[in-house]
């Protein structure tokens, strides 16, 4: 299996997303960037199409917001917080191997100014989870 490095300054959902929050953090004031995580990457394989919410609406936190469209599949995202979309990363949608690439960097997905957290866990308790060290 991979190594995988889990990045400690965010948090993750067991659905294989992050959020640009530290864990135990309380929600900050200006909007926060989502993606998804090496381990989804490389699960899902080469990225093909990228589906994200629209500026401006409503997410919340693990209902179904978009999508990821691989070779091999396709795979919803599930928002780890729940809030207005502020931006969405238009460079990963145009090109999909950005998210690939550089999932934790520049194929971040959307931007949401957060209401409200789901369940979050820290790097190493999603490493755990998924049997990879952080």
């Amino acid at each position: 299996m991979p190594s995988h490095a889990i990045p400690n300054d965010r948090s993750y959902t067991t659905d294989h997303e992050w959020v640009a929050i530290a864990p135990g953090d309380q929600l900050p004031d200006s909007p926060v960037r989502v993606g998804i995580t090496s381990i989804a990457v490389d699960s899902l394989g080469e990225l093909v199409f990228v589906d994200l919410p629209e500026v401006g609406s409503t997410i919340v936190a693990g209902e179904p917001c978009g999508e990821v469209e691989s070779t091999k599949t396709v795979s919803e995202l599930y928002p780890p917080v729940s809030g207005r979309v502020t931006v969405i990363n238009t460079a990963a949608v145009d090109n999909p191997e950005l998210v690939t690439a550089d999932p934790y960097g520049e194929g971040w997905l959307f931007a949401v100014q957060p209401t409200d957290a789901g369940e979050l866990l820290t790097a190493a308790e999603y490493a755990e989870q998924n049997g990879v060290n952080a």
